[in-house]
């Protein structure tokens, strides 16, 4: 690959791109605003012919080969590989159903989804997964986590997440844990409005972040648009530097790269280079945008500058974490996995 942008810092940025094509407007911005990486979505994929070719523009664009992909691969309503191209992924609520019977067999087939979720985006030229979703499931939730989280108990959701992400890293995709520190009891959809989640920081340290603290070690996560009036009265998440400070990289002990959740959802208020400025100020590694809108694309890398020394270094980190994909067959590998499930 001919490198086309000059090597510097990268852009505090994650963005989107319009369709399955990258046009030359969106390539010559990529090329001057140089953001860390990408993420793709549904109307980004037609076929694998296609995204390898769109995923190689969009590195073209940066001029680095390890500029990051991502996508939200989680399966049930989050896939963005349909079918029948693709295989239908299970969500994540089925291999919480699979524990409460056997935690062992459900944690071993978690880890061989995981690995066949990196074997299809990897050869697809997607190299980062946001998942797992280690958010607790709550009965009285909004459905916009619902079965994309493991179970309503933190520990299987730490078993099962923690088997996942091996998978992942077999596979030689890495894992972006999410939504620190705790969607799961949001009782409406943050990509429409703004939750709030009126609960007792002894409580939510006691369920909510468990699963985090556990998987504190991995080397990126994603954060939640909720507010949390216990932590921060004025500020979700996303935007409070005190719950990053004191509960994300304190309490839960997070080091890693840390994204905003995208920042063109309705939770959050003000324009794009507001919400984006504010991420970076609270202490978000990269904010993310997800939409492909040119014009919020360029308000955003107006405000971003590059990406910090620290965040540097905790990306650096991060690409040390993957290693090298494990050998494996995905026909044998798949196989195997659809026996298990047959056998739920």
């Amino acid at each position: 690959m001919t490198a086309t942008a000059p090597l510097a810092t990268p852009l505090a940025a994650v963005f989107g791109c319009a369709g399955p094509v990258l046009g030359p407007e969106e390539a010559a911005f990529f090329r001057d605003s140089n953001p860390l990486g990408f993420i793709l979505f549904a109307r980004n994929c037609e076929s694998p012919d296609q995204i390898r070719r769109l995923t190689h523009d969009l590195r073209s664009a940066v001029g680095r080969e390890t500029a990051p992909v991502l996508m939200d691969h989680e399966g049930g309503r989050v896939q963005r590989l349909a079918t029948p191209q693709w295989r239908e992924v299970p969500a994540a609520a089925v291999f919480g159903q699979w524990a409460l019977k056997d935690p062992d067999a459900a944690a071993n087939a978690a880890a061989l989804n995981g690995q066949l979720m990196a074997m299809e985006l990897l050869e697809l030229g997607i190299d980062v997964n946001c998942v797992p979703c280690l958010d607790v499931h709550d009965p009285a939730g909004n459905k916009a986590i619902g079965d994309r989280a493991f179970s309503a108990d933190p520990d299987l959701v730490t078993q099962l997440g923690r088997a996942q992400t091996d998978g992942l890293l077999r596979g030689g995709v890495l894992p972006v844990m999410k939504h620190i520190p705790g969607h799961g009891r949001a009782t409406v959809d943050s990509h429409l409005e703004l939750p709030v989640v009126p609960v007792a920081g002894e409580a939510l340290a006691e369920r909510d972040f468990r699963p985090f603290a556990a998987l504190a070690d991995l080397p990126m996560g994603m954060t939640a648009h909720v507010l949390y009036p216990s932590l921060d009265p004025e500020h979700p998440a996303t935007l409070s530097r005190s719950i990053i400070d004191t509960v994300i990289r304190g309490q839960i002990g997070f080091d890693g790269l840390l994204f905003s959740d995208d920042l063109s959802m309705r939770a959050l208020g003000g324009s794009l280079d507001q919400r984006a400025a504010a991420a970076l100020a609270a202490g978000c590694d990269v904010a993310l945008h997800c939409n492909g809108n040119g014009l919020e694309m360029q308000s955003i890398a107006a405000v971003c500058g590059p990406l910090s020394e620290v965040g540097q270094r905790r990306w650096q980190a991060a690409m040390a974490y993957r290693g090298q994909a494990q050998a494996a067959s995905y026909e044998a590998l798949l196989a195997a996995f659809t026996a298990q499930l047959a056998s739920l």
